[in-house]
């Protein structure tokens, strides 16, 4: 996975474990095998043996290292936290949340989106909604950057609130794709990314409570 949902998460194998490595190709194999079903069948019909054979691994070894299918999503969306991902650098603020966005909405659109199916999930299982949570705090956290390069060249305000700018300037892609199950727009990244550029160089986004501290 890879997307800024989930910056990166897009349906793509888990890196290749080393050599000799039957553990980390198990895990692997089973997670590849969760996502999978989750993205062709759903949630309500994904079950530990249908992991198992999917991904050719007896079914007492996906009860013992993963207990049950909650153990095995929120173990899919650990393996997307470990993705090596960073927000593109494009020079600007706007130009930087436009790649944000158009990464969300790539992985919200293509076929089949796990991104969406984990979404989806996460309104079914207490594991998924959990994991989904950190993976979202992670992902915020690491795209706070684009807000410091923006202080730091100039372009936001010092006290600049970086998650409150940043949710603003994603929303409405989940609010259009997700919510709404609009058809994708090509311009929606961009004007959305436009329209909280304007706000937070106006102010709107200003930590009232780091500026009344100095």
């Amino acid at each position: 996975m890879s997307s800024p949902l989930l910056p990166g998460e897009s349906p793509r194998p888990l890196p290749q474990p080393r050599p000799g490595g039957r553990t980390a190709r198990i895990r692997t194999q089973v997670l590849d095998a969760v996502r999978a079903e989750l993205t062709e069948h759903g949630y309500d019909t994904l079950t530990v043996d249908a992991v198992a054979a999917r991904a050719g691994v007896h079914r007492t070894t996906v009860y013992r290292r993963w207990r049950d299918i909650g153990g095995m999503i929120g173990d899919l969306f650990a393996a997307a936290g470990d993705l090596d991902w960073q927000p593109r650098d494009t020079g600007s603020l706007r130009g930087d949340l436009t790649a944000l966005n158009q990464e969300i909405q790539d992985s919200l659109t293509e076929e089949p989106s796990i991104a969406t199916a984990l979404i989806a999930v996460s309104f079914r299982s207490v594991e998924a909604a959990q994991a989904l949570r950190r993976l979202w705090e992670d992902r915020y956290t690491q795209s706070e950057i684009i807000i410091q390069r923006a202080i730091n060249r100039g372009e936001l305000p010092a006290h600049t609130d970086a998650r409150a700018l940043l949710i603003a300037a994603t929303a409405p892609l989940y609010h259009h794709l997700v919510l709404l199950r609009t058809p994708p727009d090509p311009q929606l990244p961009d004007r959305a990314a436009a329209t909280a550029t304007l706000a937070a160089r106006a102010g709107a986004f200003t930590d009232l409570r780091s500026t009344d501290a100095d």
